[in-house]
C-alpha cells in the first residue's frame, strides 16, 4: 500500500492496524517513496520475572506494619526519629 505523507498523517491509526496485520505500507512525498512501515520482528518489552529479589530484601523491623505510638509520632514530627 502506498500513501502520501498528508494522508498518512490523517490515517495513522488505520496504517498501524494494517501493519499489525502484516501489510507493508510505503509513505511517499511527491510520489517518491520515503518511508516503509513494517511490523517489528521481536517484542521489545521484557516480561517480569517474579521472585528475583527474594534473597536480597531484608526486613529490619518485623513490626513495620503496626501503628506508631504517640511518643513515636511526636518524635517523628519533631525530627528526632
Amino acid at each position: 500500500m502506498q500513501m502520501s505523507v498528508a494522508d498518512a498523517k490523517n490515517k495513522l491509526p488505520e496504517l498501524i492496524k494494517a501493519v499489525e496485520a502484516g501489510e507493508q505500507v510505503t509513505i511517499c512525498r511527491r510520489g517518491v517513496p520515503v518511508v516503509d512501515l513494517v511490523r517489528t520482528r521481536t517484542d521489545v518489552r521484557k516480561k517480569p520475572r517474579f521472585g528475583t529479589m527474594k534473597d536480597r530484601i531484608v526486613i529490619n523491623d518485623p513490626d513495620w506494619w503496626k501503628p506508631m505510638t504517640d511518643e513515636e509520632v511526636d518524635a517523628f514530627l519533631s525530627g528526632r526519629y
